[in-house]
């Protein structure tokens, strides 16, 4: 007898394969039958819902939050089964005891995770990066996790000071390097990652170690990849969120190269750049080399920021709003409601500008509210602030003030700054049709107080497979593909992402009609009582673990089914 039965399931089975109606059965973790099963111990009623394998979402930052928190919200929340972390070069491992401090503050300033709260909730019972991966194995969590080994943390625990100041690398740093990468990737590691882009900068200041690496650095680590015969070579390539127009080709041409040379796939991040708005297609031209193994990391949605009380606003830096920026959101509410505050936050010129408030002001035509469910993230210009302000003779300062104190200060508004120059989603939907994109960017855990992208899942379902009316949608099987079965084996892990007999059972059970992403909201959840931005889901029946139940209607079941999962030959 099967341990678990889902009867009549509208599958899709992670191939691209059309739909189709059977029992899906599952014993010991693994998926026994596709077909008509028989009885089992549970037996699900999936009549009308679908079935989908578990998500495996490939760029996440969860390397401080996996130390502490067994669940990984949000990822958790979105059908999400296997992450992977240890992105941008940037991690905590090999971590030598006197660099805690420093590996929290590049952490904090590439990735907006609260130092305070990676001080409290890391524990470090490390130095080593198989001693990392052992401290993760003796954890359980409700989803699989995978890491790569960091750029970063490499360089500057074998050079120092001088790799943390990019300093060039001598032959012999270049050799303990690669023994080290080595090394992580042969105790199951998934790969190697690395930043080049100018916008990652540790708390400092200082630009992620790494950033300015010269070829042979990148070569002669990329060889630990080539003689273990397995592992992604991930990046932040530069360029890539349009510091340096003239940087992602030849960042593409040195990868091809390092591709060729190792036999190891080359990941890198893919974004729309307004300056040159059509570059992204040069570039995922230039990725399809017969020869080379270049898969570019693309979003399933504009990447920008959120504004809101509780993250960034217009307002800021103004005297009047900081003298009551430290209240609680209820009362500062109130306070900004009084139209003697009010008149004087908006006449204000702030004593000393803040650069990121400054970008809110300046683009209001760039500022779209988000709905309280059902967020639409590909929205018409016609209903920006500045468009809004306009069709009402008002001033858009003014009425974004007033849309801030909206829902007691809970609202929120998306501000695009990249994949949206035209006002529209149809160059990502044709990133997303592109034979060697790969759904990525997600970042959960991550950009905890302005970014909220470990969503990208549930956009996927609802925005691009059924609701989608500006333009194409993409069939749901291309869907579902591109979330389980590429994503898993581009890493390797070919035991995962299809629903078929002798595949694990990492499984999602979804409404698919009512799948809808909620507005984000701001919590204080994190150690030290650190802030990050969270949200919720509409439509997951059900996701599987192992077989085992973890999430049942939006929430936790309780169980911990997953664990590290380490790397082999891909």
């Amino acid at each position: 007898m099967d341990d678990l039965v889902f009867k009549g399931a509208r599958v899709v089975d992670g191939t691209g394969a059309a739909p189709f109606t059977a029992d899906v059965a599952v014993t010991n973790g693994k998926i026994t039958e596709v077909g008509t099963a028989s009885t089992a111990r549970r037996v699900i009623d999936a009549d009308g819902a679908l079935l989908t394998p578990g998500f495996v979402d490939i760029h996440t930052h969860y390397d401080g939050q996996a130390t502490w928190d067994p669940v990984l919200a949000p990822s958790a929340w979105h059908g999400v089964t296997t992450a992977v972390m240890g992105n941008c070069g940037v991690g905590f491992a090999p971590a030598a005891p006197d660099r805690h401090d420093w590996l929290i503050g590049l952490m904090e300033g590439v990735e907006d995770i609260p130092g305070s709260a990676l001080s409290e909730g890391i524990s470090w019972e490390w130095e080593t990066f198989p001693e990392f991966l052992d401290a993760l194995d003796r954890r359980s969590y409700a989803m699989d996790l995978g890491t790569q080994v960091p750029h970063g943390a490499v360089r500057a625990y074998v050079m120092g000071e001088r790799g943390a100041r990019n300093e060039p690398a001598t032959p012999g740093d270049i050799a303990a390097m690669k023994a080290i990468v080595k090394q992580g990737v042969a105790a199951g590691a998934l790969g190697f990652s690395t930043s080049r882009t100018l916008t990652h900068k540790a708390i400092d200041g200082e630009y992620v170690p790494g950033t300015f690496a010269a070829e042979d650095e990148l070569f002669g680590i990329g060889e630990a990849l080539a003689e273990l015969g397995r592992g992604v070579y991930e990046l932040a390539p530069a360029g890539a969120a349009g510091e340096d127009v003239n940087a992602p080709r030849r960042e593409i041409e040195w990868m091809r190269r390092l591709s060729r040379a190792t036999g190891r796939p080359v990941s890198f991040a893919l974004l729309q750049i307004d300056a040159v708005p059509d570059l992204w297609r040069e570039l995922l031209e230039l990725s399809a080399d017969a020869d080379a193994r270049l898969f570019p990391q693309v979003a399933s949605r504009p990447f920008g920021m959120l504004i809101s009380l509780e993250s960034l606003h217009a307002f800021g830096d103004r005297p009047s709003y900081r003298e009551i920026a430290l209240l609680p959101r209820g009362e500062r509410v109130r306070r900004m409601r009084d139209p003697e505050v009010r008149a004087r936050i908006l006449a204000e010129t702030p004593a000393e500008e803040d650069v990121l408030s400054a970008m809110v002001r300046g683009f209001p035509d760039r500022l779209y509210p988000l709905a309280e469910r059902d967020c639409d993230y590909e929205p018409e210009p016609a209903t920006s602030v500045a468009a809004r302000a306009r069709a009402a003779g008002r001033d858009p300062m003014e009425l974004l003030y007033d849309l801030l104190l909206e829902d007691d200060g809970r609202n929120v508004l998306m501000m695009p700054l990249l994949n949206y120059a035209d006002g529209s989603l149809d160059p990502q939907r044709e990133m997303l049709t592109h034979p060697r994109a790969v759904l990525g960017l997600g970042d959960g855990g991550a950009h905890c107080g302005f970014i909220c992208d470990a969503s990208l899942p549930t956009t996927m379902l609802a925005h691009w497979a059924r609701d989608r009316w500006r333009g194409e949608k993409l069939p749901l099987e291309h869907v579902v593909r591109m979330m389980t079965r590429d994503t898993a084996r581009l890493y390797g892990l070919t035991d995962r992402g299809v629903i078929a007999p002798g595949m694990k059972a990492d499984l999602n059970l979804v409404d698919f009609d009512n799948v809808a992403l909620h507005r984000p909201e701001m919590a204080y959840d994190l150690p030290a009582g650190g802030r990050r931005l969270l949200q919720r889901a509409d439509g997951y029946l059900g996701t599987f673990v192992s077989g085992v139940q973890t999430f049942a209607d939006g929430e936790h079941t309780g169980e911990l089914p997953g664990s590290l999962v380490r790397g082999g030959a891909a």
